[in-house]
């Protein structure tokens, strides 16, 4: 439904273009749950706006493609892209309570959208708002509330109603559970995992906390410093991460039973994306990296299921000779939170 191929952001920086997002590739089947993680700064926000056409300057999209059920939406006009978005293909921002109008009601908001994709009966208009906020477990008395009279929780919740007005094939969500506590999260989670479940949508979930998806998401995709660091099932990656930087990711979320265990994290800073980079871009923070990640640039290579841009898996490996016999292979974990006997699912 949805295949991204080389695609590339820049922002304009006083020292040059800042590369945002370098070379992704992925692509989206139907019903299908892709979650996208990563650290702060790694392109996740960027990717999501520009696959919805959502940039703004300084940014632009310098290379690439994002075909959308057979079209291509980088060279479609704002015009064409307004009968795609909302029907086809929706966001839900990450905070509602910016995303949303202050000055106007939830079903004032619902009706400007319906009414911009040529929904003119004012009893239809009101009968599918109230459809919408139903089926995200709102009461339809909340049509009349402003943003600011919701929780939360709530907000979210009638953002995602907003985005499935029209029952799009795509939804497209930017971490919409980063303002909410742990409890309210899992509801959230549970609640869209649900309606894709009724309504049959596929969805692109961009989160940095890998412990939220790992329940509800059919692969995992890793971005690292604007590229894919690591893309599968999310059952092999948190069974089996082949990265160091998924690995790091991994060991950062503490456990809640079993005895206590020191948190390892992931030493230093993201590098800058303004340098052209000739190596791999996480080597000076790698604690297992070879002579050969400070010269050479890894490609994303298949490994099984997985693929994985890191020269200490697959044939990148093989074709460093001297280099690679001293590679420290990343051990396989049990899909489990270190020091715990929980398991991640």
């Amino acid at each position: 439904m949805l295949e991204v191929s080389g695609l590339s952001v820049e922002y304009a920086g006083r020292k040059g273009p800042v590369h945002a997002v370098d070379d992704v590739s992925f692509s989206v089947g139907r019903g299908e749950f892709l979650a996208v993680v990563g650290e702060s700064g790694c392109g996740k926000s960027t990717l999501l706006f520009a696959i919805a056409r959502l940039l703004a300057p300084p940014a632009r999209i310098t290379g690439g493609s994002v075909t959308f059920e057979g079209h291509n939406l980088v060279t479609m006009t704002d015009k064409q892209l307004a009968n795609i978005r909302w029907q086809n293909l929706s966001v839900v921002m990450q905070s509602a309570m910016n995303a949303l109008n202050p000055v106007k009601s939830i079903g004032a908001q619902f009706a400007d959208a319906l009414a911009a994709h040529g929904m003119r009966s004012k009893k239809l208009i009101r009968s599918r708002s109230a459809e919408v906020l139903e089926l995200v477990g709102i009461d339809k008395a909340h049509l009349k509330s402003y943003p600011h009279q919701l929780s939360g929780g709530m907000r979210q919740r009638a953002m995602i109603a907003m985005a499935l007005l029209f029952t799009p094939d795509l939804v497209i969500m930017d971490e919409p559970t980063s303002a909410l506590d742990v409890v309210a999260q899992r509801s959230l989670m549970t609640q869209i995992k649900e309606l894709q479940a009724r309504l049959g949508f596929a969805i692109i979930f961009v989160t940095h906390d890998m412990s939220l998806v790992s329940h509800f998401s059919d692969r995992l995709m890793v971005m690292y410093a604007g590229q894919i660091a690591e893309l599968g099932t999310t059952r092999n990656i948190f069974d089996n991460p082949l990265h160091p930087y998924s690995r790091g990711l991994l060991e950062a979320f503490p456990g809640i039973r079993g005895p206590k265990a020191q948190l390892t994290g992931i030493p230093g800073s993201p590098p800058d994306l303004s340098v052209i980079h000739h190596a791999c871009r996480f080597s000076p923070r790698c604690p297992v990296k070879l002579d050969s990640c400070m010269t050479t640039i890894p490609a994303l290579v298949p490994v099984e299921d997985t693929q994985v841009r890191c020269l200490l898996n697959g044939a990148d490996a093989e074709n460093h000779g001297a280099h690679a016999e001293n590679h420290v292979r990343l051990p396989r974990t049990t899909g489990r939170l270190p020091g715990t006997r929980r398991s991640w699912r």
